[in-house]
């Protein structure tokens, strides 16, 4: 009998299941299709010897201590500020806009001042902000809106800006420094050995147990537990009953150069030529000293992994139905980015989990140190080796 069987080893699963584990003493199963922990923050060495994300670049920031602190325990920091320019008129200008991108791109000398009057000049105000077009150009004007963000967000959604929710262009911010960092947030660090390491450290708890490779339909009725926690999407959990939850996906083109940059960014985006949105080079973001380098180029796609909820009024109905039916089971749990239909930063998860893990500590009398079995380490990837592992979890039993 397992305390909690987990759906998903991401961020979201993985935060959970160290708590369970470590403050609960609770037996957990973490089950997930892939074939490697960490979501879609998995890192690893390619065949170069380049340490790359699989699935784009993860930037970790976050303004919360608590967060910080609790990773801290897994992990050791390089400290890492992001930086981003984008393709625009055959420059390469700093991206969030700022006033180095005015000037470089006007030809201009603006000070701060000058650059917050200019902008105020070029805006068209709307009372009634409602799209993602209407973030933008009531900020920046109709010009800036059309080079830098219109093109990039009809290729990232399939949609139009002013078909988009507002929170989709809210979250770039629009500066009249010339701060040229993509975020402010208080704490901007890269783990130092990666992030796979990182989960690897959190998952390592003998009441703990792995299976990759395996999709939880087909094992569910080969195990035993009390509660589950899904961080999948939560229409596949209903069987789809109101119909799909519409998602972006994302292909990756990975490459490895032999030269030691390709190019003078961690990020450059370009909004407006090539199918692709951008351009990654990795060790800018882990500090890895190689004579060659790695790259990966991003084209956003309707089919595939499910990565980006899409922000529309009629999405947020549909989701709300699903939540609704989320809400009415007390012994299933609901989390992350997939299982919430929210667009979470990463540090946003953690948070989420960590919330979620006091609700739960709340809930259950932790069973002491004294009774708990001592659990089997493996990491099987069947339904034979669930059965192998709740076999072994009885004889415990019976034995003590």
């Amino acid at each position: 009998m397992f305390d909690y069987v987990i759906i998903g080893a991401g961020f979201a699963g993985s935060v959970l299941a160290e708590r369970l584990a470590t403050e609960m003493n609770a037996r957990v199963l973490i089950v997930d299709r892939r074939n490697h922990i960490a979501g879609n923050a998995y890192d690893y060495y390619n065949e170069a010897g380049i340490l790359v994300h699989k699935y784009g670049p993860h930037i970790f920031h976050t303004n919360s201590e608590k967060v910080f602190t609790y990773l801290s325990r897994f992990t050791g920091w390089r400290p890492y500020e992001h930086r981003v320019q984008a393709s625009v008129d055959g420059q390469l200008l700093p991206m969030p806009i700022n006033a180095d991108t005015l000037n470089k791109m006007y030809g201009l000398n603006l000070n701060c001042l000058q650059v917050e009057e200019f902008l105020q000049s070029v805006a068209e105000p709307c009372d009634n902000i409602k799209t993602s077009e209407d973030v933008v150009v009531s900020r920046v004007g109709r010009e800036l809106y059309e080079k830098f963000f219109r093109n990039y967000t009809r290729k990232q959604w399939d949609l139009d800006p002013s078909e988009l929710d507002a929170a989709v262009t809210a979250r770039v911010p629009i500066r009249t420094s010339r701060d040229d960092r993509y975020f402010t947030d208080r704490f901007q660090a890269m783990p130092v050995e990666g992030y796979t390491r990182m989960f690897e450290k959190m998952l390592d708890h003998p009441n703990i147990h792995i299976m990759l490779n395996t999709d939880y339909n087909d094992i569910k009725d080969e195990i035993s537990f009390r509660e589950l926690v899904f961080t999948g999407p939560v229409d596949e959990y209903f069987d789809f009953c109101y119909g799909k939850l519409p998602y972006r996906s994302l292909q990756f083109e990975h490459q490895t150069h032999d030269r030691e940059q390709f190019q003078p960014a961690a990020v450059v985006n370009y909004p407006n030529e090539h199918a692709y949105t951008r351009v990654t080079e990795f060790k800018y973001l882990t500090g890895q000293e190689h004579k060659k380098t790695s790259i990966v180029y991003e084209y956003p796609c309707a089919e595939g992994d499910p990565y980006y909820p899409i922000p529309q009024p009629q999405n947020a109905e549909l989701y709300a139905k699903y939540k609704a039916m989320a809400e009415a089971l007390p012994d299933v749990h609901f989390a992350g980015r997939l299982a919430t239909y929210k667009y979470y930063n990463m540090d946003q998860v953690v948070a989420q989990s960590l919330t979620l893990f006091q609700k739960l500590s709340g809930r259950r009398p932790t069973r002491s140190a004294q009774s708990a079995k001592t659990a089997l380490v493996a990491v099987p990837s069947t339904a034979l080796d669930a059965a192998r592992i709740e076999k072994s979890l009885e004889q415990e039993g019976s034995a003590a």
